[in-house]
């Protein structure tokens, strides 16, 4: 299955002193990402939470800084997963230029866990969560 993608544009908010994007939006632009990832097959996270009594965390990011984006640049986002355990996955993000050379400016991995909502302690996802996203 191909990555998911989603396109956002950097706005003013997005980008530091020197115009460029601040390093930690990044990290926003791939929730983002995730977040619609999971909205294209169903998922709303909100409505999980409440159905379930679980949600998804983040547990780990290792992302990588390759070429600066900066105001008004069209980024495109990807996610797509790469490792499914019992109670977290694994996804690969990246943000490239939204052009024909689709220039790769940052990469990284975002590790997710499904935990109950107010113990935090990890659960084992529900088939249907897993269904919902070709994991099943």
């Amino acid at each position: 299955m191909a990555p998911f993608e989603w396109r956002v544009r950097v706005y003013w908010e997005d980008t530091d002193a020197g115009g460029i994007v601040f390093y930690a939006n990044y990290l926003k632009f791939f929730e983002r990402a995730r977040t619609e990832w999971l909205r294209a097959r169903g998922v709303e996270q909100q409505r999980l939470r409440e159905a379930e009594g679980a949600m998804f965390v983040v547990s780990a990011t290792d992302l990588r800084y390759l070429r600066p984006a900066r105001l008004d640049d069209l980024l495109l986002v990807t996610a797509e997963v790469t490792e499914a355990g019992r109670a977290s996955l694994t996804i690969a993000q990246s943000a490239r230029r939204d052009t024909p050379a689709g220039e790769c400016l940052c990469e990284g991995s975002i590790r997710i866990g499904w935990v109950d909502a107010h113990t935090l302690v990890p659960r084992r996802m529900p088939a249907s969560l897993l269904q919902a996203l070709g994991l099943a």
